[in-house]
């Protein structure tokens, strides 16, 4: 088999893979967020493995929103923590934002596990623990409608990467700006969020602490529904190119 060589895409989608098997096997991961990630990864192809223009401007969006919240909030589950635990930390500093463990397949072994991955990485405080601070959020069935009545509960901006629709509906409910990594610009959490990355979360993690880190950052007139046509435009001329070479 030909080696694949370092800065081909196709490499880091491999990389990936392996950090959800090991998180898998260290109780991170649930088996169905391996196969959330499948899925992913087939939109991603459809990007042509990089990030897109249209996700470099939903990014410096994000970044703006989260520096201006007054109550911002990063919500973590077992993918998120297997993949980008430092990463978290550092937005998390930059932005001032707080840290919720939020499972949609929540055991004790799983939170555990979670959460020393991310003390481990740096995180002096996470929420999503104690049972005396737990709220239900209305509009959810699963057990992602506990929530922390001191982080998304009373969040204006919450961070929801890798999320399921229904809690992003019910997050807009609860009058809350709602930022998200979704590969398929078409999926309900993409069409309903104030801020839609469509890009891989590895990928657009890492530009986002960059553009949080920044002093200032613009306050573009940034309008989610225009910019996920622009995202569905690029996959259209990337299939048409690679279709063109191939």
């Amino acid at each position: 088999m030909a080696l694949i060589p370092k800065s081909h895409p196709r490499l880091n989608s491999l990389l990936i893979r392996e950090k959800l098997v090991k998180g898998f096997d260290n109780n991170l991961v649930a088996k169905e967020g391996l196969l959330a990630h499948g899925r992913g990864e087939a939109f991603d192809y459809l990007l042509g493995e990089k990030t897109s223009k249209s996700a470099k401007e939903a990014i410096k969006a994000a970044a703006f929103m989260l520096k201006n919240a007054q109550n911002s909030v990063i919500s973590v589950n077992g993918n998120f923590a297997a993949l980008c635990p430092k990463e978290i930390i550092q937005l998390a500093n930059y932005t001032n934002s707080k840290i919720e463990v939020n499972l949609f397949y929540s055991t004790e072994k799983r939170k555990k596990a979670i959460t020393k991955i991310l003390k481990k990485s740096g995180a002096k405080e996470i929420l999503g623990l104690n049972e005396k601070s737990s709220i239900k959020l209305s509009g959810i069935d699963s057990a992602r409608r506990i929530v922390d009545k001191n982080g998304i509960f009373s969040a204006d901006v919450v961070l929801v990467p890798l999320e399921d629709g229904d809690r992003t509906i019910a997050l807009k409910k609860s009058k809350k700006k709602i930022i998200t990594f979704d590969l398929n610009p078409l999926s309900r959490t993409a069409q309903t969020a104030d801020i839609t990355i469509v890009d891989n979360v590895t990928r657009a993690m890492k530009l986002l602490v960059v553009e949080s880190k920044k002093k200032t950052q613009k306050n573009s007139k940034y309008n989610n529904n225009k910019n996920l046509k622009v995202s569905i435009l690029e996959i259209k001329k990337n299939l048409e190119r690679q279709a063109k070479n191939a």
